[in-house]
């Protein structure tokens, strides 16, 4: 009884209404102006307006966020900030950005804008300064890459490490992955770098058999050291090098870990020196920039990864010290519960127009939808509108060429962010500006559409007969009106990745605090995980446990009947 009534003391001081986002005046009033605005088409306002882009774009230091292509007026403009702020947006942001426990069911603080302070202004978290633990942290990622970059960290056999293997999974992999390959063109190529994260063995062992075990370093990502994916996977990897070394000491010569439990760590075989720090104020899907990004710092070298923390760093006092009206993530965040909880999108594309941003898509499916893919409230009420919508994308051009003829005609109207740079890191004379050709063209088709008088009046100035035309020119109608953002960077470099990721990141805060759902825990992660656990039991047996329901019990009596 006591515990219950302290976490609902805990939940009033960090200020948790118990009241639906509906109630607020400022939600109701765009509800109704939602229905006036669906009315409404993007080229007539485009049209009563010569300025709207210049009132509808924000310039910095890393991009230009263009969202003049939005089904959106000045007045709906004003009521999203409005409700920003009857939704106490910027006090919510200062309670993130002080320590307080705002992951609540994890009771944690959220502070992985810690991990890229690099003001190296004092964070103080349970009497203790955060910076200076990060500083640590760093320093050991700088001694420990440049070791395994400069030929210093000799393997077993006294040879220098030339591959290093990352395995872990969702955060601790998706992130760096991400970046090494964003990034690509920024390596030296000291080193070969290669991601496990599928307990499919078939990704393990792909990866392993090019590879000579006396070469190869390991890291193993892991919160807690007990992640069943990252634990099989992490075993065979041992198997493997000490069936070619003959000696289990091999292990502390090339596996590191980043865990925050050192102690499971050291019982598989990791010298104690060669575990990096993670701390539980940290979500996995925010923690590219801890030691989780060491294969980052390895790949491109260390001073590479500071200057991946610059960006963010950048972004970070942008969101902090900015006014919500002119404050990208802000706005980012206000259009996409605009779109798609009061407009009734019920996804968003991502679609990068840059192959270093081939992993992006992926990247942010599992940063905002593991985030706020939830459907009940701070105070455990269910929520009755709509939250985070699927997010989903694909390079560009091969896009175009498989699903934009659903986002230009389908009846679902899918709101996208379309994301590139205006120099390419491989320049091919022609190629980027082809590319970029094709990103401004799809906005602007996405937007203006064409009409069947258009259509008519084309189809008869290239000679077509009247039936043909009567018989074509409906299939070639596109309504318009599909909204989209647009982020153009300068180039893609450490800096600009940097400040790219913290701009979502800070938009999925605040999407957050707009739907009042907890952004920061992953329950949904869990369920299926230890069922998981239990029918792996199910497999290893003999029997079927009768309280199965009749369609796990029948595939599990097909598998097993089924192996050779």
């Amino acid at each position: 009884m006591q515990q219950k009534n302290a976490s609902k003391l805990r939940l009033l001081n960090i200020g948790i209404t118990m009241t639906s986002r509906t109630s607020l005046p400022s939600w109701q009033a765009l509800t109704e102006h939602a229905k006036e605005m669906k009315q409404q088409h993007m080229n007539d306002l485009f049209a009563a307006d010569k300025q709207r882009f210049n009132k509808f774009s924000i310039k910095l230091p890393a991009f230009l966020l263009d969202y003049s292509k939005n089904l959106i007026t000045a007045d709906t403009f004003n009521q999203l900030i409005t409700l920003a702020k009857d939704c106490d947006l910027e006090g919510w942001r200062e309670k993130m950005l002080n320590g307080e426990h705002i992951n609540r069911t994890e009771d944690r603080a959220v502070l992985h804008t810690a991990l890229r302070n690099r003001s190296l202004t004092p964070m103080i978290l349970e009497g203790e300064n955060i910076t200076e633990q990060v500083e640590r942290a760093l320093s050991k990622m700088k001694t420990f890459s440049e070791q395994v970059r400069q030929g210093k960290w000799l393997g077993y056999s006294g040879k220098r490490i030339t591959d290093v293997v990352s395995i872990g999974v969702g955060g601790s992999n998706l992130g760096p992955q991400m970046v090494t390959e964003a990034l690509k063109q920024y390596s030296d190529n000291s080193l070969n770098v290669h991601y496990v994260s599928n307990v499919d063995g078939t990704q393990i062992a792909d990866v392993l058999r090019p590879l000579n075990p006396e070469n190869v370093m390991f890291i193993i990502s892991s919160k807690t050291f007990t992640t069943t994916e990252t634990m099989t996977n992490a075993r065979t990897a041992v198997k493997w090098l000490t069936s070619s070394s003959f000696d289990d000491k091999a292990v502390a010569k090339h596996f590191v870990a980043v865990s925050a439990n050192k102690e499971n760590a050291m019982a598989f075989g990791i010298d104690k020196d060669n575990i990096f720090d993670m701390w539980d104020w940290v979500g996995g899907r925010f923690s590219l920039w801890s030691a989780i990004g060491l294969p980052i710092a390895l790949d491109l070298g260390f001073e590479k990864f500071l200057e991946l923390l610059d960006g963010a760093h950048e972004i970070d006092n942008h969101f902090c010290n900015t006014k919500l009206e002119e404050n990208a993530p802000v706005i980012l965040a206000l259009l996409s519960v605009w779109n798609c909880t009061f407009l009734g999108a019920q996804s968003q594309a991502i679609l990068p127009y840059d192959q270093s941003l081939h992993m992006l898509s992926a990247y942010m499916q599992q940063a905002e939808m593991e985030s706020n893919g939830k459907s009940v409230s701070w105070d455990g009420r269910e929520v009755d509108y709509p939250t985070v919508p699927t997010i989903w994308g694909e390079v560009g051009i091969n896009g175009q060429h498989a699903f934009y003829q659903y986002l230009h005609q389908s009846n679902n109207v899918v709101p996208a962010d379309f994301i590139g740079s205006v120099e390419s890191v491989t320049p091919v004379k022609g190629h980027h500006q082809t590319l970029i050709a094709n990103y401004f063209a799809q906005t602007q088709a996405l937007m203006q559409g064409v009409n069947e008088e258009q259509v008519r009046a084309d189809l008869k100035a290239k000679g077509r007969q009247p039936d043909y035309i009567n018989n074509v020119a409906p299939h070639k109608v596109h309504k318009g009106n599909r909204p989209t953002n647009s982020i153009l960077m300068k180039r893609i470099s450490p800096r600009s990745i940097g400040s790219l990721i913290a701009l979502y990141e800070h938009k999925i805060f605040v999407q957050g605090i707009i739907l009042q759902i907890c952004s920061f825990d992953q329950w949904g992660v869990e369920l299926g995980k230890s069922l998981a656990n239990n029918i792996e039991k199910e497999l290893e047996s003999s029997d079927i446990n009768d309280s199965l329901d009749s369609s796990t019990a029948g595939l599990i009596d097909f598998y097993k009947s089924n192996l050779s």
